[in-house]
């Protein structure tokens, strides 16, 4: 059984049995150590994950935390967990003292259900007031599910899920921004459309005037944008031969009058993510690059379509792939269950990178 298995498994545990617990020292029994054993480590083992871990916090002698998992003699990651039925917003400054006086880098505050990883991304050795990543174990994405699996003992590594913590981070607030920006339009997101669709001087009538049609037409190019890829998706399914050669689709093509538009969706991302961090040892990150295209998704090195690393064919509503490329640039197209199975192909994307270096 693989990781997103193992986690859809136990989400589905909790929810068939959080009615019957009804202490939060049976709640971490039931829910959390399986929880930790799912991420690979022993909780029967005191050198690896060390219940009622003792915290110092300045004259408090003897604070304990629910759990510390060690690495090398060293707590990598705190959790502190709650009853089930707890909600956790008026815990996480208890988990605060807890990270400042110990050195793991990650922590994680958890009532069996809810589950906020935190770090320091905002200021070092001081944990975040707000998590990075926060997922209800019932309803977990498949997202969520590849950004827990860094946490799994086989693949941690603290360099990884740092730089993956802060793209989760900076993409959260975007996609806050831009999304408040669509419901409700502020004057500078209405001004600049204004200003090169008005001829004449834009002041406060003006933008009252257009915030409706901003709004509007954002909306309806959502609605226009989303109508298309559900009708490609239902009436073709592309899938290129194996062994095809390095091309780059235009940015558009023509469909009975409209052009379909290119959307880079989060799994896409979610893919381009792993394939990097399992690159990252070997390469600065920065330089694995990728583009989007109609029926597939690349990732390059330095931006440069000769020098590709792979393809994520990941839009059918039906079958994945991912492209892999030999010496020759000839792509083998491999079918992939999840975003998962792409980890499984960690040799052969490095073997990629070593024909350009």
């Amino acid at each position: 059984m693989d990781f997103k298995d193992q986690i859809k498994l136990l989400g589905e545990r909790v929810s068939k049995m959080k009615d019957n617990i009804q202490t939060e020292e049976a709640t971490k029994n039931a829910f959390i150590m399986p929880f930790i054993q799912t991420l690979g480590y022993d909780v029967f083992n005191p050198l690896e994950v060390v219940p009622e871990y003792i915290c110092d916090i300045g004259t408090k002698k003897g604070e304990k935390i629910d759990y510390a998992i060690f690495r090398d003699d060293e707590p990598i990651i705190l959790i502190e967990c709650k009853h089930w039925k707890q909600k956790l917003d008026i815990h996480d400054g208890q988990l605060l003292r807890y990270y400042h006086v110990s050195n793991a880098k990650f922590s994680i505050l958890t009532n069996g259900i809810t589950y906020r990883f935190y770090t320091d991304l905002v200021e070092a050795n001081k944990m975040d007031e707000k998590p990075f990543l926060e997922f209800n174990i019932e309803e977990i994405r498949d997202n969520q599910i590849e950004k827990l699996k860094e946490f799994h003992k086989t693949y941690f590594n603290p360099e990884n899920i740092y730089t993956s913590a802060f793209e989760l981070k900076t993409t959260s607030v975007l996609r806050q921004l831009v999304n408040n920006e669509l419901h409700d339009p502020s004057d500078d997101f209405v001004r600049y459309f204004a200003k090169q669709a008005h001829d004449s001087i834009v002041n406060s009538k003006v933008i009252e005037f257009y915030r409706p049609l901003v709004k509007r037409t954002f909306t309806n190019l959502m609605n226009d944008t989303l109508n298309d890829r559900l009708k490609s998706a239902i009436t073709t399914e592309e899938e290129k031969s194996p062994q095809s050669p390095i091309e780059e689709l235009p940015v558009s093509l023509s469909n009975n009058g409209k052009d379909k538009e290119i959307v880079t969706t989060e799994e896409e991302l979610e893919g381009y993510y792993i394939i990097r961090s399992i690159l990252r040892p070997h390469i600065d990150y920065k330089r694995i690059t990728q583009r989007d295209a109609l029926s597939y998704f690349a990732v390059f090195l330095d931006d440069n379509n000769r020098r590709p690393l792979c393809r994520l064919y990941l839009n059918s509503p039906t079958k994945k792939y991912i492209g892999l490329f030999d010496s020759d640039k000839k792509e083998n197209k491999v079918e992939i269950k999840s975003l998962d199975d792409i980890y499984e192909y960690g040799t052969q994307l490095v073997s990629t990178l070593s024909y350009y270096n």
